[in-house]
């Protein structure tokens, strides 16, 4: 019981920490532009539905592990990642480039690389 209300209370957290960014800050959607983003060094953070296809999950975990950039492995699926976002179309992975007002990166530095 105590378990659950405390992963309900970090998801909607985590949740309006995105809605934030969605407002205000800079991100891409989408495996392609995320793995791009990665490359070229500009990604801070890589959010991964827990739903997202396991070969597509291990390339994005290296690849992200390659440029020390931080990897959050979303608690729900890419539907309830859409509904964060406030998109109208399912989101599997998503690169914050800029957060802006949003503390998402340094509140997770377990996932972001900070050790």
């Amino acid at each position: 019981m105590v378990a659950t209300k405390k992963r309900k209370k970090s998801l909607e957290s985590i949740n309006s920490r995105l809605q934030l960014i969605m407002k205000s800050g800079k991100y891409i959607l989408g495996y392609k532009q995320t793995l791009k983003m990665i490359r070229h060094g500009k990604a801070k953070l890589v959010i991964l539905a827990n739903n997202c296809p396991a070969l597509r999950k291990s390339e994005i975990e290296n690849h992200t592990m390659l440029a020390k950039t931080g990897v959050h492995h979303y608690t729900g699926n890419n539907i309830g990642l859409h509904i964060a976002c406030v998109k109208y179309y399912r989101v599997c992975t998503l690169a914050i480039i800029d957060p802006r007002d949003s503390d998402i990166i340094r509140s997770m530095p377990e996932q972001s690389g900070e050790k």
